[in-house]
Formats: C-alpha cells, sequence, structure tokens
C-alpha cells in the first residue's frame, strides 16, 4: 500500500505491539547485545503517526515470525536481533532512521516501512550502505525499479499496484463476463489512480470499454451525486480502486440506490471496517489481496493459530504479509556467503520457491518483485463467500 497520510485499523486493534521511537532501539531477543551471538535485523515501521495501523500490524507479524525461528535455533545458530524504531509515519524520519539503522547499528538488513513513501525515502541510504531494504506491502510501480533503473538494495514480497489493477481487469473480463464497466477513482491518491490505471489498459486489451470515469478526494463519504450520475447508464461491473473508509460508503449508498453490478477494489478493503461501512449492501464485492483467513492451506492454518494465541485476534494481510518478511530475509541470511549487506542482498535476488503463507514465490532479479499468485476474496451479504488465487 502506498497509502501516507490517512489512517487504517486494518484489522490489527488490540495487537500488543511495542511502539519504539527514535530515541531507543526496542530488542526481543533473548541475547540482545551479546557481540557474534546474533544477528541484527531492523524494523522501520510507522509505530504512531497517521498510518499506525499499517506498521503496527506488520510487526506485530514479524515479531511471530522471529520468536518462532529463535525457539527453532536461530539463523545459522544465532539468534535474531530485532532493532526497532517508530518512523512516525514521517518520510523524513524513515531516513534518518534508516541511516542510524545501518550506520550505527550495523543491521544486515532493515524491514519497513509499510507504505511506499517511506520506503523510497530509504533508497539512496540503502544504496550508500550496502544494506537491501524490505517491504512485505509497499506497491507502489516504481518502488524497487526507477525511471527503468533497478534499485540494487530495494526488495519487496507483495505484489505491485499494476498488477492488481490488470488482475482485476481480467477477473472482471473472464469470471464474471463483464464487457462494460465504471471506473470510480480516489484523484488525491496515487495508489488508486495506479490501479485505475491498470485495470482501464487491461480492461479495454480484453475487449472491453470503459462507460464512465468518475473521481472524487480522499475523506470523501457523499458518493451520492457520483452515483446517480451512473445510475442510469449501462454498465457490467464498477471499479472502485481506494480504501475501506471511502468503499464502504460508497459501496452502501450504490446498493441504497438499486445499484446492482458488482463492485471491485484493491486490498484497500482489507479491514474488518468495511462491512462495518458497507453494511447490508456488501454483497458482490471482490477485491484483490494477498491472503485469505479462509485459505484451508495447512501452512496458513497454523500461522493463524499461533497469531491467534500471541496476539488474541485473528490475523490480516498486514500481519501475514510482515511474517513472511521475516521468514524471507532469515531464509535469505542463512544462505548468504557472509554476513554483509551486500552478500544477503544477492541471496535475496536469488530466492527461488520460498513458501510463504501469503503464497510460494521466487524473486524476479530484474526487477526484486516476487513472481506470485494475487487472491480474490468475494462478499455476500456481508461475509467472505469467494476466496479464488489467480
Amino acid at each position: 500500500m502506498k497509502r501516507t497520510a490517512i489512517l487504517l485499523a486494518a484489522g490489527a486493534l488490540g495487537l500488543s505491539v511495542l511502539a519504539g521511537c527514535s530515541a531507543k532501539p526496542v530488542t526481543n531477543a533473548p541475547d540482545a547485545g551479546a557481540a557474534g551471538d546474533t544477528v541484527k535485523i531492523g524494523l522501520n515501521y510507522e509505530l504512531s503517526g497517521p498510518v499506525a495501523s499499517y506498521g503496527q500490524a506488520s510487526v506485530a507479524g514479524i515479531k511471530l515470525a522471529a520468536e518462532e525461528i529463535n525457539a527453532a535455533g536461530g539463523i545459522n545458530g544465532k539468534q535474531i536481533e530485532l532493532v526497532s524504531y517508530d518512523t512516525k509515519s514521517d518520510t523524513a524520519e524513515a531516513t534518518t532512521l534508516a541511516t542510524k539503522l545501518m550506520a550505527q547499528d550495523k543491521v544486515v538488513t532493515v524491514i519497513g516501512p509499510a507504505t511506499s513513501g517511506g520506503m523510497k525515502a530509504q533508497i539512496q541510504v540503502a544504496e550508500k550502505n550496502q544494506v537491501p531494504v524490505v517491504s512485505g506491502s509497499s506497491t507502489a510501480d516504481d518502488l524497487t525499479v526507477t525511471n527503468g533503473k533497478l534499485n540494487e538494495y530495494v526488495f519487496r514480497t507483495c505484489f505491485n499496484d499494476s498488477f492488481q489493477g490488470t488482475s482485476a481487469a481480467n477477473y472482471s473480463s473472464e469470471k464474471l463476463g463483464a464487457t462494460t464497466a465504471v471506473i470510480i477513482k480516489d484523484n488525491s491518491n496515487d495508489y488508486s489512480k495506479g490501479l485505475a490505471t491498470s485495470f482501464d489498459a487491461q480492461f479495454k486489451a480484453n475487449g472491453g470499454s470503459i462507460v464512465a470515469e468518475e473521481a472524487y478526494a480522499t475523506g470523501e463519504r457523499n458518493f451520492n451525486s457520483i452515483l446517480t450520475k451512473i445510475k442510469g447508464q449501462s454498465f457490467d461491473v464498477i471499479y472502485l480502486p481506494g480504501y475501506y473508509e471511502e468503499a464502504g460508503p460508497a459501496i452502501k449508498q450504490a446498493r441504497e440506490l438499486g445499484i446492482t453490478a458488482p463492485i471491485l477494489g484493491g486490498d484497500g478493503y482489507d479491514s474488518p471496517k468495511l462491512a462495518e461501512a458497507a453494511g447490508a449492501g456488501l454483497t458482490d464485492v471482490y477485491f484483490t489481496n494477498h491472503y485469505s483467513s479462509e485459505d484451508h492451506d495447512p501452512k496458513v492454518v497454523e500461522f493463524i493459530a499461533a497469531f491467534k494465541k500471541a496476539n488474541g485476534a485473528d490475523p490480516n494481510a498486514f500481519n501475514a504479509l510482515g511474517y513472511d518478511t521475516l521468514k524471507f530475509v532469515a531464509d535469505a541470511v542463512s544462505r548468504a556467503a557472509e554476513p554483509t549487506g551486500s552478500a544477503v542482498k544477492d541471496a535475496m535476488a536469488d530466492t527461488k520457491d520460498f513458501v510463504g503463507v501469503t503464497g510460494t514465490f521466487s524473486m524476479d532479479p530484474s526487477t526484486h518483485n516476487p513472481v506470485k499468485s494475487i487472491v480474490f476474496i468475494g462478499y455476500k451479504d456481508g461475509v467472505i463467500a469467494v476466496t479464488e488465487k489467480a
């Protein structure tokens, strides 16, 4: 997700995550500080501020993964030491803390921030210090490759925005049989605009047509004028990429106006708050996501049980992505030729068939994006009724 200024609950309420601060690092390894006995991994997350729920949820998953790895003997016999700071949802702070983690704390890699803006703020620092930075949720297309140039020390374990938009268009055409669509996007949000652009291009490539395109701004709660405008038109689906705060009211109002066409969105829908805002109108609503708690894969079931035991709540996609990202990092460190940022970077790029709870993937060495499947989650009568991998 690339949102940088809007609060998202993301289902992480109640998680006991240490917020940290920019003055003192938080470590959770039993041998923290013991020279030569630990592998230092930096966490540079939004633990307070407008997008704190992203960071808190990610760190909760990371902590669970670290505890499991340490209990199993660590990485090549060394315990993981998590050195955690709070960016306060500020990109400038993210840059400062990345420098501190790499130059002063001497971490072998940095995980986070959760947002693309925070991740981008670390790129030059990572290149200068030759320490890889990894995110489980930063989806901006230009994060790992900028202006055609690979950012050598930047990785992610989630898919990017264009993949979501393209996948939603294919799902509309192939699964829902749609040939006409309306796009309603947040014109003040790069995430929403990026998904809309990708959907538009792929839907047309599939032979479909976009009969209308409407825009709203972040924070909008009254969509009646937009919905009334499109109600009289003929269309098969609505693509509404954005976040649950706006999507929930829009879905509710669309159904109240008698618009019954399927509504699709992106991973910004992933919150129990969506159902609260949409009410009884949450039916024939589908969104792309990284993970589903309805997945019956044994590895997913085991993760859900472990997370719930540790945190007292069911995990969401950000918890799962954080968990997988730490496991991915640990795997790369274990295979690295030496315990240096440069060697770990090479091992990350060479990752093949990594098995996580958000899917199995290999890292594309030319883009540092994971090659993985996407999950479609569909609601019927307010509850999840569809979970499909594509």
